[in-house]
């Protein structure tokens, strides 16, 4: 899996889910390509008992966003990237 460089980096949203299957897919995915991802959130997760009630973010250096966001896109999951309609793929930031 590709690891962040020791430079500190401006991470931004890329989607955000309590599907841990799909996380997992999202993942498989992006560090297949080549891209360092961050999935926050996945101790919160772990206090709350597993019940599925707070959701995981991805996140990815905000210079990738786009290629990753388009990645995603091309793999049929446009739907679930964070900050774009469902309707017309718009950023909405």
């Amino acid at each position: 899996m590709p690891v962040l460089s020791e430079k500190a980096c401006s991470m931004k949203e890329l989607l955000r889910t309590t599907d841990i299957v799909l996380l997992s897919y999202v993942n498989s995915l992006l560090g297949d390509a080549g891209f360092p991802v961050l999935i926050a959130d996945v101790h919160v997760s772990s206090i709350e008992g597993s019940i599925g009630a707070f959701p995981r973010r991805v996140l990815v250096a905000a210079e990738d966003w786009e290629e990753c966001a388009e990645l995603l896109t091309d793999a049929d999951l446009g739907d679930q990237i964070s900050g774009r309609t469902a309707s017309s793929g718009i950023s909405q930031s």
